[in-house]
């Protein structure tokens, strides 16, 4: 079996390009708003899990990326620990705490779930606020340190830490992936579906959406330990509910329930915000007829939007017929 054939090929050039990225752009401000798009999308990969798949819209998602980023920076200036142990115990930790309120929250449906996450959201948003003793309230943490050099490979420049954060992409985007086409994936897609004859079956549907919503905070809990490695300062900002509906615009945006989805819409919303910072205060404004439009023309977003355009293009096209016992072509 050949290991790159015609289906992955794109994904192959995606990543290769990723690969040379830094080669190419010099800016360094560039740079910077390409690393925070694939820190964003990491956290919106957990999201996408929870909601594009599960269909359970949970609105909490930036308090547990709060959770992560806090963790890793507190145990960074608290107890002195370094990035790497920092970071794995902040993942850790937050997945625990998702563990502890997907168990209550998950026993709710519809609304009333959506409504449970938000105010967990808030509340881990007040308690970062007000808590000035651990966290330093609205002044937040500063001078948290990056990750330190593993082995001969050093992080100190904005290429090395393109190059770290962009790892974490692909490994999440690989778990992602390796769950979702899985039996617990198309698990996942059955209990979207209908919830009800998932449980007639005889499968266990809050086992699954455990399962999902404790990957989802894991997910987030990552993205806020490489944020805060990153930026090296925290604010109660970053885990507010309004950037909750931000990753709920990415996800929207690129593609609902698709792996490629998260990472379009980070970026491409992202590169957007960021050469809209004259006119953040009209930034609803803007953004709102996009999502209208995207939500009546393109229900999936910017790559479900692809996917309807391939399969209408392949329709209109010969059908070639394959040679008997020819082998799938390579790229």
């Amino acid at each position: 079996m050949a290991l790159f054939t015609r289906k992955n090929c794109p994904a192959l050039a995606l990543v290769i390009l990723s690969l040379i990225l830094p080669l190419v752009i010099t800016n360094k401000y560039f740079m910077h708003v390409i690393i925070m798009g694939y820190i964003w999308a990491i956290a919106v990969y957990g999201l996408n899990i929870i909601l594009g798949y599960t269909g359970q819209t949970a609105l909490g998602h930036a308090g547990f990326m709060g959770i992560g980023a806090y963790t890793a920076g507190l145990l960074n200036l608290k107890l002195g620990l370094s990035f790497w142990p920092a970071m794995v115990l902040a993942c850790l930790f937050t997945a625990f705490l998702g563990w502890l309120a997907g168990i209550v929250s998950l026993r709710t449906r519809g609304h009333y779930f959506s409504i449970f996450t938000l105010c967990v959201g808030v509340i881990i948003h007040v308690v970062i606020t007000r808590w000035d003793d651990l966290t330093g309230g609205m002044n937040g943490l500063i001078g948290i340190s990056g990750p330190p050099p593993a082995g001969p490979v050093s992080f100190d420049s904005l290429q090395a830490q393109y190059y770290l954060v962009l790892f974490f992409l692909l490994a999440t985007i690989f778990v992602a992936g390796r769950v979702v086409n899985s039996l617990v994936g198309r698990t996942l897609t059955a209990i979207k579906t209908s919830e009800e004859l998932t449980e007639v079956l005889g499968i266990n549907t809050m086992k699954n959406k455990i399962f999902a919503f404790v990957l989802a905070t894991f997910f987030a809990g990552l993205a806020g330990a490489l944020y805060a490695g990153y930026i090296k300062f925290l604010g109660p900002q970053m885990c507010s509910v309004s950037m909750t509906f931000d990753m709920l615009l990415y996800l929207f945006v690129g593609g609902n329930g698709t792996i490629a989805g998260p990472l379009i819409g980070s970026l491409v919303l992202s590169t957007i915000t960021e050469s809209l910072q004259v006119v953040q205060e009209y930034r609803t404004v803007i953004f709102g007829p996009i999502l209208i439009v995207l939500i009546i023309f393109f229900p999936r977003g910017l790559y479900g939007g692809y996917e309807i355009l391939r399969d209408r293009i392949r329709r209109r096209l010969p059908a070639r017929e394959a040679p008997e016992g020819a082998k799938e072509e390579v790229c």
